[in-house]
């Protein structure tokens, strides 16, 4: 969560004017990042292991294609897509959230394909709304963990540290990336974490 809140924190000026879709959109990360802490407390620890990597693939498949279906997509609406989302946008997020909650592994490269395709917006600032919703569901997952689970918090000071630089780091150069760049970049951070879930 603190290196999403940190990253967010980078991208302030992308997230200027969005106050609105993230209001809305968090909403549905909330609620999704309690179902999906929920699911883990209460399912065998396996129980979503086989389709994860799935799911991620095909986030990254979806970020490659979002420039062709969005074109489609605005097609459909006479030019553009709607600027507060397509209807599906927010129950995907909400979805997404409950992923976030349970597992959590590139949750960022799902919402991206998510908002990428559905919402009419560049994906710089895109990027920075992926970054306050994936700490709104980790926040949430967080908090419920507190309260059930014992909680080691020299790892999690550790992690938080970590987190926090690095999430800086990203919004530092990740700002800079024109579109094609940042959404190879999605691609690769997906297909690594795909590498490494099959591999661990």
């Amino acid at each position: 969560m603190p290196g999403g809140l940190s990253g967010a924190i980078g991208y302030r000026r992308e997230l200027a004017g969005q106050r609105r879709r993230v209001l809305r959109l968090g909403l549905g990360s909330l609620l999704g990042g309690a179902v999906g802490a929920g699911l883990l407390l209460v399912l065998p620890a396996g129980a979503f292991s086989a389709i994860v990597p799935v799911l991620v693939v095909l986030g990254c498949v979806l970020v490659v294609l979002q420039p062709t279906i969005s074109a489609w997509v605005a097609r459909r609406h006479d030019g553009s897509a709607p600027a507060d989302g397509a209807w599906w946008v927010w129950p995907a997020v909400l979805l997404t959230g409950v992923y976030g909650g349970y597992f959590g592994a590139a949750q960022g490269v799902l919402l991206m394909a998510v908002m990428g395709i559905g919402i009419d917006e560049t994906l710089q600032r895109l990027n920075g709304v992926k970054n306050v919703l994936a700490s709104i569901a980790n926040a949430i997952a967080g908090l419920v963990f507190i309260v059930v689970a014992d909680v080691d918090w020299a790892v999690v000071a550790l992690i938080a540290v970590g987190s926090v630089v690095g999430g800086q780091l990203g919004a530092s150069y990740g700002r800079r990336l024109p579109a094609t760049a940042l959404r190879a970049l999605i691609v690769v951070v997906g297909l690594t974490a795909v590498t490494a879930l099959l591999l661990g």
